[in-house]
């Protein structure tokens, strides 16, 4: 059979892509040229945790309601913590409880699928289509200060799919970032700039990925003349993403002379199993973040925590760490005693958020705290599994950006959206905002 002009030789396919694969992926770090480093007086960052699966709220006339609802009873600043959120209880002046919030896109979706919309407030009641999440619009601006604009984190990595994707960035096609989850290799990518060899040799090395990105490139363009109109806008969506690791190495070129701020990671256990010890893995990936922002490597960190649907490692802390069973199948069981199963997990979950505060408020650099300095959302996409409404929220820390604290807020679903924290958040970090997704305006009141 002879050779149409429009067929595809498997060696060309290869040789246009196959190097790219062993390229690390840096669209999380993509940023345009810079000149020079600037670094404000007053750092300014943020970080979100997100959780899977809503939270235990046991309805009011049953017994459990009192110790085991995650929301707290009462309003204002004389709220009372159950169980569920008690080890917050140290750092009532640090934090802000919300309630009533939610996108309103979101809403009717099935609670699952709202888990992809939570930073970035995207409509995926038909075609599916999101929008950019709020960390990378924070990350264009803030990122002009560090080696890395942001870092995207996850227990699972990678992206998953959509509406079960295992990562809460998104980039400004609405496309996700992929995550990082083995914490050695973020140490050694993130902390170890010179990857343990020398300037020249590192310089040497990123000399080299610049002419592997030039060539494949050059065979990528060329091969674009022969696809059709569905391979071209798949190839045009495959070359931003080599655009962006081009600029990254351009970037780390920049600062390859420019000296890591000294640090002590000798107590981060850096080979800890998410399946046998999920305590030390979560605790392990937070001392990771709080690194991150201590050397002001980044200002932008996202943490999924675990999956949404019962998928991946997360699924099964609840079994390893509290012998319950998975945290899926907690969320839907209907049985006897199921809400204080779902209370202590929940519990559990805050353990780790209390334990990140402790060590955001206890390190510092020389601007002080760095939990003063940064806001911290941590929350869900659900109130309960399924109910899209209403999410589970604790905004923390920011003290110097002019948050005040020690209170616990319900908004009026109809009148206030979730978006609207977003777009108070970034102005707090000086990233001017208007508008956000379905945002109505700014969430003064708590911001």
């Amino acid at each position: 059979m002879s050779k149409k002009p429009w067929h595809l030789d498997r060696r060309t396919f290869l040789k246009g892509f196959g190097v790219a694969c062993m390229l690390p992926y840096f669209e999380s770090m993509a940023m345009s040229s810079i000149s020079k480093f600037i670094t404000p007086t007053q750092p300014k960052r943020l970080c979100f945790l997100y959780f899977p699966n809503g939270v235990g709220i046991p309805p009011i006339e049953s017994h459990y309601h009192k110790d085991w609802s995650w929301f707290p009873h009462g309003e204002g600043t004389d709220y009372k913590l159950t169980k569920t959120l008690s080890p917050l209880a140290s750092y009532r002046k640090d934090i802000s409880i919300l309630g009533g919030l939610s996108h309103p896109n979101s809403r009717q979706l099935l609670g699952h699928i709202a888990g992809d919309t939570w930073l970035t407030g995207g409509d995926l009641r038909g075609e599916y289509r999101n929008n950019i999440s709020v960390d990378q619009v924070a990350a264009k601006k803030l990122g002009q200060y560090t080696r890395f604009p942001s870092l995207s984190l996850s227990t699972d990595g990678g992206v998953g799919y959509k509406s079960r994707v295992s990562t809460l960035s998104f980039n400004s096609s609405g496309r996700p970032i992929p995550s990082e989850h083995r914490q050695r290799e973020i140490f050694e990518r993130y902390f170890s700039p010179n990857g343990m060899t020398s300037t020249n040799e590192r310089r040497k090395s990123l000399h080299q990925g610049k002419k592997v990105v030039d060539l494949v490139l050059e065979d990528s363009k060329n091969l674009q003349r022969r696809l059709g109109a569905n391979d071209k806008a798949k190839l045009d969506e495959y070359l931003t993403s080599l655009n962006q690791v081009e600029e990254q190495i351009k970037r780390n070129e920049r600062w390859l002379d420019v000296p890591m701020k000294d640090f002590d990671a000798s107590l981060i256990n850096l080979d800890v199993d998410p399946v046998s010890a999920p305590q030390d893995y979560v605790r392990s990936m937070l001392d990771l973040m709080v690194l991150g922002f201590q050397t002001d490597s980044t200002r932008v960190i996202t943490y999924m925590m675990a999956r949404e649907d019962g998928m991946g490692f997360g699924d099964n802390f609840p079994k390893i760490a509290l012998g319950l069973k998975g945290h899926h199948g907690i969320s839907h069981d209907k049985t006897r005693g199921h809400w204080e199963e779902w209370g202590r997990y929940d519990q559990w979950l805050t353990k780790q958020l209390a334990y990140f505060i402790d060590k955001m408020k206890n390190t510092t650099d020389e601007h002080g705290s760095l939990l003063d300095n940064t806001l911290i959302l941590y929350g869900s996409a659900c109130s309960s599994t399924h109910n899209a409404r209403n999410y589970p929220l604790v905004l923390a820390g920011g003290t110097n950006l002019g948050v005040k604290h020690g209170s616990y807020t319900k908004f009026e679903e109809k009148h206030t959206v979730m978006s609207n924290l977003f777009v108070s958040m970034l102005n707090k970090v000086d990233v001017p905002t208007e508008q956000f997704a379905d945002s109505t305006g700014t969430l003064p009141s708590v911001l």
